[in-house]
């Protein structure tokens, strides 16, 4: 029939324009404007074939060939099919199972029934070399594209570009319309000294002689409580005086802050409810529609959308002020849930070894920067801690 079919393998389509706008192939360092980059396919795809389009393959992997977001949205759009082949972990690497052998399938079932006239393929594996030169067998004109290499080489098999009808190359002009690299966020800053510990680290060194008899108790200053939380080290130079019995140490840990045995347990966020605790189920299917249908899954955008969540269904927020005084530290049970909600989004899979700290951090930012506006002055300290 005269129609045309477009085959997209979004692994070669996504990882060749990340390594082309971002410098590297993780799909993680940008954007997609998935619903325009649909379209624009759709509109050169019509325009170079010079016949209407039947449809658009979207071919991509994903955990256990469980949906992520985006594949939600683009398979309600139409004209669009997706199609997931596994993602797996082997030899410590995110792999692709089944994404060619699912385009090769659907090629030659298409070229088998005459369902069109022309094919648009992109890819670069040379895997698909059997199901093209089917494909011909069957009558069908082979399009093959290509996106632009970031070393200005061929990033595709030889023999597809040997064997293909037609060849075109979507050049960064084209693709930067619709995707974007990913703006890594700034990391908090590490903290200076704190004002009580800088002078005493500042202090001259006691003058040499014989040591001036001690104050009577009764003449002794009082020492003036801590308004920070010190470490070991801190207390070591606090030799003027002995520490408060109050004070509370802390340690930190890859699970976050340890108590000191005997001290308090928790701190001022810790007793706050998680969103969990906070969402209905009715709630809980919105917040689902709402992350299929409006979420981008940009890290930041992740953490800012958790955050919005989250306060407008605490109530009253009298304690946020004494949360923020933690920042930029998220309480343990928060933060993981805030991690294990933007894993939806795919933000913590596509790694090739381990989760992207670039994530990381992008999400904890949006969090407080979301955060920041419902306390006074907190917008001022996101905007400051960015800059650095």
């Amino acid at each position: 029939m005269d129609r045309c079919v477009v085959l997209v393998d979004a692994g070669y389509l996504l990882g060749a324009a990340a390594s082309l706008l971002a410098g590297e192939p993780s799909r993680s360092r940008v954007t997609v404007d998935h619903t325009a980059l649909i379209a624009a396919l759709r509109e050169r795809a019509e325009a170079e074939t010079g016949l209407p389009l039947l449809r658009i393959y979207w071919f991509d992997a994903a955990p256990e060939r469980r949906p992520l977001p985006e594949h939600r949205r683009l398979r309600v759009l139409p004209r669009v099919t997706v199609r997931l082949g596994a993602l797996t972990r082997a030899e410590g690497r995110w792999v692709q199972k089944g994404v060619d052998a699912a385009m090769h399938a659907e090629l030659t079932e298409l070229a088998r029934n005459r369902a069109c006239a022309d094919v648009v393929l992109v890819t670069g594996d040379g895997d698909l070399l059997p199901g093209m030169m089917s494909a011909k067998e069957h009558g069908v004109v082979v399009h093959l594209w290509a996106l632009q290499a970031a070393d200005g080489d061929f990033n595709q098999s030889e023999d597809l570009v040997g064997e293909a009808d037609e060849r075109r190359v979507l050049d960064r002009e084209w693709i930067e319309q619709w995707v974007r690299p990913r703006e890594l966020p700034a990391t908090f800053p590490t903290p200076g000294p704190r004002h009580e510990i800088a002078k005493i680290l500042a202090a001259p060194p006691a003058p040499a002689g014989p040591v001036a008899p001690a104050e009577p108790a009764a003449q002794a200053r009082p020492v003036a409580a801590l308004k920070v939380v010190p470490t070991p080290k801190d207390l070591a130079v606090r030799t003027a005086a002995p520490a408060p019995a109050s004070l509370v140490l802390r340690w930190s840990s890859e699970r976050g802050w340890v108590e000191k045995p005997g001290s308090e347990t928790t701190t001022a966020g810790d007793g706050l409810p998680t969103l969990a605790q906070l969402t209905t189920a009715e709630q809980r299917w919105a917040d689902r529609e709402e992350d299929i249908t409006s979420i981008g899954g940009d890290a930041h955008e992740v953490g800012q959308v958790f955050a919005r969540r989250w306060l407008d269904r605490l109530g009253p927020v009298e304690r946020l002020t004494a949360l923020w005084g933690d920042y930029p530290r998220i309480p343990h049970r928060l933060d993981g849930e805030l991690l294990r909600y933007a894993a939806r989004f795919g933000l913590l899979a596509h790694k090739d070894d381990q989760i992207d700290e670039h994530d990381r951090y992008a999400i904890r930012a949006g969090f407080w920067k979301e955060l920041g506006t419902r306390v006074p002055g907190g917008e001022l300290v996101v905007a400051e801690d960015r800059t650095v």
